[in-house]
């Protein structure tokens, strides 16, 4: 699915829940929250989107500790998954997705590599992360990251 038909298929299964969602993006810079607010009516399930870029903000807008960025880096699914739960409880939202990645073509590591991302999808009763390693320029990097943050929200809410 494109990423059209992915915020469609999202916006139905919200609105047939009268839930909404919210974002906390650092790598893809708000780029999911552009897809969603494509889509005409998202205002009835888009709550808000934090992109909180620099570790600060992290902390500061989603209450990610940040001795949690010091012991496990901004790029890990220990801070995907605080970002997550406080991007749920900040906008009162229902779900919400977290991105936090190397989108290069600089700062990777070894251990973790240009293309790197960790996510999180928070809901009242559970919290899920996984980390991915897309391959591509920037662009290709952050496309591919908001096409999966959105197809892995899908697949939780369906199942």
């Amino acid at each position: 699915m494109n990423a059209t038909d992915l915020t469609k298929t999202l916006a139905q299964i919200l609105l047939s829940r009268n839930w909404t969602v919210s974002l906390a993006e650092s790598c893809t810079g708000g780029l999911v929250c552009a897809t969603l607010t494509e889509l005409a009516g998202s205002s009835e399930w888009f709550e808000r989107g934090y992109v909180t870029y620099s570790n600060e903000a992290k902390t500061e807008c989603l209450g990610v500790p940040a001795e949690l960025i010091e012991a496990h880096g901004a790029v890990s699914e220990q801070v995907a998954k605080a970002m997550a739960e406080g991007a749920r409880i900040h906008s009162g939202s229902n779900v919400a997705i977290s991105i936090t990645g190397i989108a290069g073509p600089t700062g990777g590591s070894e251990e973790k590599p240009v293309g790197t991302v960790s996510f999180g999808w928070s809901t009242e009763n559970q919290v899920l992360t996984k980390t991915m390693r897309f391959d591509g320029d920037r662009q290709r990097v952050r496309q591919q990251a908001a096409e999966f943050a959105l197809t892995e929200l899908i697949a939780l809410l369906r199942s």
